[in-house]
C-alpha cells in the first residue's frame, strides 16, 4: 500500500515539471515568434525595457492632522523627485543611447544647458552643483542619477514649470512630502515632519508632529516589478506582496479660523513691541479643550530651515509672571477664611522683617537690613485702600499684607501645589516643563505671592484659573481631541474633559470672579482692556524678567500678559495673551481684545450675559478690515457693503485719509468703523448710544476736543446732530 502511494506521488510530481516545461517552451516560442513578452506584451526588442526586477518597499500614506471642524492643518501631499537619464557610451566613447523607437536621444545632450535652465526655477540650488553631480555620475558610467538637496520632493506646480522647459533626459520619480496649508499654524505645538533619508520616509521632527510620529507613521508594503531603463514600470509585471497601511489621523481642538486670527495678532505683537518672546492661548473653561495655541517668534514649517527657537512658549518656557499669580494668593485667603474683607492697608511700600521668636513677618516703618523694600509697581502710592481695591489696582504691598499677616505659610505653599503648579499638567503628546517653587526665604515668599521669585507656566496658568472661572473645578489643558483609523476613519482613541482637583470651593470661585470683574472697572489696572458690549472678569501682569546670561533682573525687559474669561455669568472662554519686551506700559490693549472677541465668536458667545443674549436674540459677525486710505468714498462703500458694521464718514471729502480700525484688524457687529475723508465740513453725528471709546476716536479723527462725564453708553450730546463743528469746536457728552 506504501509503494502504492509512492508512485502515485512520483507521477504527480512528473506531470507538474512536464507542465511548466511546457509553459515556459511557450513562453519562449511565443516571444521568438512575436516579439513581444506573452505577460506584459511589450516589444522583446524594445531597447527600453531592462532586464533587472525590481523589488522595492511602498510607504503607507501618513495620517492627516486636522483642527476640530476637520479642517486640515498638516498633510501628505504627492511630491516629485528629479531623476536625470545619462548617456551610454561603447568601448570606444562613442554614444550609444537611450533612443526612442524614433532615434531621438532620451538622456541630457547638454550638461552646462540643463544646470541652468533648473536652477534659474529651483530654490537653494546652483548651477555648478547641478552640473558637477551629473558629469560625476557620467564619469562612472551611470545610466541615471538625482541631483541632491533642492531637486527632491518638488511640489505639482514646480514640476509642470520644469517640463514646459522641454529639457530631454529630466524624468521624475514619484515622491511624497509633508504639507502645511496655513504656515505658520501653532508651529512650535505642531511642529513639522520631513523626509528623513536614513528612514526613507517622512518623519516627525518637533513638536506634536514628532510625539505622534508612531500613529502617524503607516505601515511599510512590499511591491516587486520590472522597469524600463528611464525608471518607469513596465505594464504588467507589478505584484503586490504585502499592502501598504495608512497611518492614523488625529483630530486636534484647534480652531482654524481663530487660530489664524491668533497668528496675525502675534505676528503685530511681536514687531509693534520689539519683543522678544510672545504667547497665547485660547480655552474652553469648562471642557480644558484648547482652541488657540500661539508660541513666538514662530517659523514656517514648509520651510523649516530657521526655527528661532524651539522652545514653546505655552508648555515648555518657565517664566515668573508677575501680578497674574495675585488672583491665586487671594484665592487662597478667601478659601482659608482669612480674607479681611472691607479691611484697609497702607499701600505705596512695604518694610518688613522676620521675627524668629513669633514666626512671624512683622511690617516695619523704613528698610530693615537684609530686607529689601517691597513697592507698587511703578512707584504708584494708592494710599489707604481696602484689599478688594488692592487686587483691582494690582497691590504688591496688598499681597505683602495677606502673606504677612492672614495667610498660613504652610497653606499657601498647599494651595500652590493643588492648583497645580510646580508639577505637569500631563496635557497628553506635549513636552512640558514645571518651573520651580522658591519659598525657603521671607523675600522669595512674599514676591511669590505676587509672581516673582518662583516661576510657572502658561499652560499650569490655565489650568489653575479654570478652577477660578469654573466653580472650583479645575480641568486639564488639552489639545488632542482623537485618533482615527486613517482607511476607515472609526475613532481608536479620544480624549476629554477631565477634572484635576477641586483647589477652591464654589463660594470662593464666585468671590473670586466678583473681584476679577473689578480689575477692569473704570480707573483700575485693567481699564483699557475692557471690551464694549462683553462682560468679563480679567487679571493683567507685568513680571520682572530673570535674564540667565548676566544671572541678574533685566532693568528693560519685562514680561506683559493679561488673563481674562467671558462672559462673567458664566464663562465660557478664558484666553491668556502676553509678551516679553521692552514695552511694558504704554503697549496697546487691542492685541487682547482682536484674541477675545475672535473667541468668543468662534463659539458663538456674544460676551454679554447669558440672558441678555436669550432674550434680544443677539449675535456677532467677525469681520476683517480691508485696507481703505488713499481710496475714494465710492471704493469703500463697494468694499464695506458685505460688512454688517455701522459706518462713521468724517468729512464731506471723496478721499480717505485715515480708518479705524486699521487693516487685518477683526471688527464685529458691536464695532463702528470711523472713515476720515479729505473733506474740510465735518457734520456732527448722532451719538446716542455711543461708548466712551467711540466718542475719543471720533474726535481724535477730527481734532475736535470733547469732555464726558458718567458711565455707559451717550444719552445726551451738547451740540446736535447735523450741525457743522471744526477744531475749535469742544463737544460735552453724557453717559448714562
Amino acid at each position: 500500500m506504501g509503494v502504492k502511494k509512492t508512485n502515485n506521488g512520483l507521477y504527480h510530481i512528473i506531470q507538474i515539471m512536464l507542465l511548466v516545461g511546457t509553459l515556459v517552451v511557450a513562453n519562449v516560442l511565443f516571444t521568438m515568434i512575436t516579439k513581444k513578452h506573452i505577460w506584459s506584451r511589450q516589444d522583446a526588442l524594445n531597447s527600453q525595457i531592462a532586464s533587472s526586477i525590481v523589488d522595492t518597499v511602498t510607504k503607507g500614506k501618513r495620517g492627516t492632522i486636522y483642527d476640530r471642524n476637520y479642517n486640515v492643518i498638516a498633510q501628505e501631499v504627492n511630491a516629485y523627485t528629479i531623476v536625470v537619464i545619462l548617456p551610454d557610451y561603447d568601448d570606444q566613447g562613442n554614444i550609444t543611447g537611450p533612443y526612442d523607437e524614433n532615434g531621438n536621444p532620451l538622456y541630457v545632450t547638454d550638461t552646462a544647458k540643463t544646470s541652468r535652465s533648473l536652477a534659474k526655477i529651483l530654490d537653494n540650488t546652483k548651477r555648478s552643483t547641478l552640473q558637477s553631480i551629473m558629469d560625476t555620475a557620467i564619469d562612472k558610467g551611470l545610466a541615471q542619477t538625482e541631483l541632491g538637496t533642492g531637486t527632491k520632493r518638488l511640489s505639482k506646480e514646480v514640476k509642470e514649470k520644469i517640463e514646459k522647459l522641454d529639457l530631454t533626459g529630466i524624468t521624475f520619480k514619484d515622491d511624497v512630502s509633508r504639507n502645511y496649508p496655513v504656515s505658520p499654524f501653532s508651529s512650535n505645538l505642531i511642529g513639522f515632519a520631513s523626509y528623513d533619508e536614513e528612514q526613507q520616509g517622512i518623519v516627525g521632527k518637533m513638536g506634536l508632529e514628532q510625539s505622534l510620529n508612531k500613529i502617524l507613521t503607516g505601515k511599510d508594503g512590499k511591491v516587486q516589478y520590472q522597469q524600463t531603463v528611464t525608471g518607469s514600470v513596465l505594464p504588467g509585471t507589478t505584484t503586490v506582496y504585502k499592502e501598504a497601511e495608512n497611518g492614523d489621523n488625529v483630530v486636534l481642538t484647534l480652531d482654524f479660523n481663530l487660530q489664524e486670527t491668533v497668528e496675525s495678532v502675534m505676528k503685530k505683537t511681536m514687531e509693534d513691541n520689539n519683543a522678544q518672546k510672545a504667547w497665547c492661548c485660547v480655552m474652553e473653561v469648562e471642557t480644558g479643550e484648547i482652541l488657540a495655541w500661539a508660541s513666538y517668534p514662530t517659523f514656517d514649517q514648509n520651510h523649516p530651515t530657521e526655527i528661532p527657537s524651539y522652545t514653546d512658549n505655552v508648555s515648555e518656557m518657565s517664566f515668573e509672571p508677575g501680578s497674574v499669580m495675585k488672583s491665586i494668593t487671594y484665592a487662597t485667603a478667601i478659601d482659608t477664611g482669612v480674607f479681611p474683607e472691607n479691611t484697609t492697608f497702607r499701600a505705596g511700600e512695604f518694610n518688613y522683617k522676620y521675627d524668629a521668636a513669633t514666626g512671624k513677618i512683622v511690617r516695619t516703618i523704613s528698610e530693615v537690613d537684609g530686607y529689601p523694600t517691597i513697592r507698587d509697581a511703578l512707584g504708584h502710592d494708592y494710599g489707604t485702600i481696602t484689599f478688594e481695591t488692592g487686587l483691582a489696582y494690582s497691590s504688591n504691598v496688598g499681597i505683602c499684607e495677606l502673606l504677612a499677616n492672614y495667610v498660613n505659610y504652610n497653606d499657601f505653599e498647599s494651595y500652590l501645589k493643588a492648583f497645580g503648579f510646580f508639577q505637569a499638567t500631563d496635557i497628553p503628546y506635549v513636552n512640558e516643563s514645571v518651573g520651580w517653587e522658591s519659598l525657603d526665604s521671607v523675600i522669595d515668599y512674599l514676591s511669590t505671592g505676587f509672581g516673582q521669585a518662583s516661576s510657572v507656566t502658561v499652560l499650569q496658568l490655565m489650568q489653575a484659573y479654570s478652577a477660578i472661572f469654573n466653580d472650583g473645578n479645575m480641568v486639564r489643558p488639552y489639545v488632542v481631541k482623537q485618533i482615527e483609523d486613517g482607511d476607515t476613519n472609526e475613532v481608536l482613541k479620544s480624549y476629554g474633559t477631565e477634572i484635576t482637583g477641586t483647589p477652591i470651593s464654589k463660594e470662593t470661585a464666585d468671590k473670586m470672579k466678583d473681584l476679577l470683574k473689578n480689575v477692569l472697572s473704570e480707573g483700575a489696572n485693567g481699564e483699557r482692556f475692557a471690551i464694549d458690549g462683553v462682560d468679563m472678569m480679567a487679571k493683567t501682569g507685568t513680571g520682572e524678567y530673570y535674564d540667565e546670561e548676566t544671572g541678574a533682573y533685566s532693568t528693560s525687559i519685562y514680561s506683559s500678559s493679561i488673563m481674562a474669561a467671558a462672559p462673567y455669568d458664566d464663562p465660557e472662554i478664558m484666553v491668556y495673551w502676553g509678551m516679553l519686551g521692552p514695552n511694558y506700559v504704554n503697549y496697546s490693549a487691542s492685541y487682547f481684545q482682536t484674541i477675545m472677541q475672535a473667541a468668543l465668536i468662534a463659539e458663538g458667545i456674544s460676551g454679554g450675559d447669558t440672558e441678555k443674549s436669550e432674550t434680544t436674540g443677539e449675535t456677532w459677525n467677525s469681520y476683517t478690515m480691508p485696507s481703505l486710505k488713499n481710496h475714494t468714498n465710492e471704493y469703500v462703500k463697494n468694499k464695506l457693503s458685505s460688512i454688517s458694521v455701522p459706518v462713521v464718514y468724517i468729512g464731506d471729502g471723496v478721499n480717505v485719509i485715515d480708518q479705524y480700525p486699521e487693516k487685518d484688524t477683526v471688527v464685529t457687529s458691536n464695532d463702528k468703523i470711523f472713515i476720515l475723508t479729505d473733506g474740510k465740513n465735518v457734520t456732527m453725528p448722532d451719538m446716542t448710544g455711543w461708548t466712551y471709546k467711540d466718542v475719543k476716536i471720533f474726535c481724535e479723527l477730527s481734532g475736535i476736543s470733547f469732555e464726558a462725564s458718567g458711565q455707559g453708553t451717550v444719552s445726551e450730546q451738547s451740540i446736535a446732530s447735523g450741525q457743522s463743528v471744526d477744531s475749535k469746536t469742544k463737544i460735552v457728552v453724557k453717559l448714562a
